[in-house]
């Protein structure tokens, strides 16, 4: 059931890093596997299609606290609340969220994801085919929830699977799906697809961390790359927390294009789930956590006229995309 064999190796490593055997012992067996067997049979946070809205936006890994600090530079957040969420992970999220009891609405929603959690569980149903002692018995649990089809919903678009002009969007060789992916697909979207919602997904601020180095014409560094162990190491919270806003405002700038060119009365900017950077000494998302910096979740409500001022790249599916395990493990899932 343990994620690691019980080998020399694997307790020379453990000696190493007691973070992992506390994390994987303690945490992972006595509380997030449980929260997640709960999670399956009661509802544990507020779901979206409980609240009103014709737009959503979710900044995946998104703080409330962090997006507080950066409103004041964008007219369009008045203020930030919060929100629990369903989830402690994207693939938590989606298995709760999808829920058939809100089959009606769901099949009224346009979906542009840059994830491919979407795909991972709707599609794929990956959590029925994990074994449950091989290190996957949380995201196993996952297959508990009763979730629709991903043709249930009106309209999927996987953003990630598009190719664009290398000189018409800023993006990393090691960053994640560039928000004027979701943007350009989701303004596509807005004007000519026949949906009541439409949800666009964009993953930023989740790590690893690129908005600085796309800026900068240059590779990769550790705050960046692996944000969570370089601050584990070092305890560098400024670095770390500066390059965290800094992809947040990656994501609103592309936001602020989307809220000029859809029309919806009604916006909400969210997340899936937060991040823990050491609080309660906990660092990341997983599945099953109940930490408040993961749990809560922010909480903006806002609206958007199609001013007609952007008019969307938009370019064929790139025929060698990345398989959902690729995508996945770029990352930092195991799969």
């Amino acid at each position: 059931m343990f994620k690691f064999d019980i080998t020399i190796e694997n307790l020379k490593r453990g000696i190493s890093n007691p973070y992992q055997i506390f994390d994987e012992l303690v945490l992972q067996h006595g509380y997030r596997i449980p929260s997640t067997i709960y999670n399956t049979q009661r509802d544990i946070g507020t779901n979206i299609y409980a609240k009103d809205w014709d737009l959503l936006i979710i900044l995946d890994c998104c703080r409330i606290d962090a997006l507080r600090e950066v409103a004041p530079e964008y007219e369009f957040i008045e203020g930030v609340d919060s929100l629990k969420t369903v989830g402690g992970s994207t693939p938590e999220w989606t298995a709760k969220t999808f829920d058939p009891d809100y089959l009606d609405k769901i099949q009224q929603t346009g979906y542009v994801s840059g994830t491919a959690q979407l795909r991972s569980i709707l599609e794929e149903n990956r959590p029925s085919n994990s074994g449950l002692f091989d290190g996957h018995l949380a995201y196993s649990l996952l297959s508990y929830h009763d979730t629709v089809n991903i043709s249930d919903l009106g309209y999927v678009d996987y953003a990630f699977e598009y190719n664009l002009p290398s000189d018409e969007i800023a993006r990393h060789p090691k960053g994640k799906t560039p928000p004027r992916y979701i943007t350009d697909r989701g303004i596509r979207a807005a004007r000519g697809e026949d949906v009541d919602r439409l949800i666009l997904h964009y993953m930023q601020p989740h790590g690893p961390y690129a908005a600085d180095a796309i800026a900068e014409d240059r590779d990769l560094e550790k705050h960046e790359g692996r944000p969570l162990r370089y601050l584990r190491n070092t305890g560098d919270m400024d670095t770390v927390w500066e390059a965290y806003l800094n992809e947040i405002r990656f994501a609103l700038d592309e936001v602020e294009i989307a809220l000029n060119n859809i029309d919806a009365e009604k916006v909400i900017i969210t997340a899936d789930h937060g991040e823990a950077f050491g609080e309660y000494g906990i660092y990341g998302h997983t599945i099953g956590s109940l930490h408040p910096q993961v749990r809560h979740v922010p909480w903006v409500e806002t609206t958007a006229t199609d001013s007609n001022t952007y008019n969307p790249v938009i370019e064929e599916k790139n025929e060698a995309d990345d398989s959902t395990e690729e995508i996945l493990e770029a990352l930092g899932y195991k799969t």
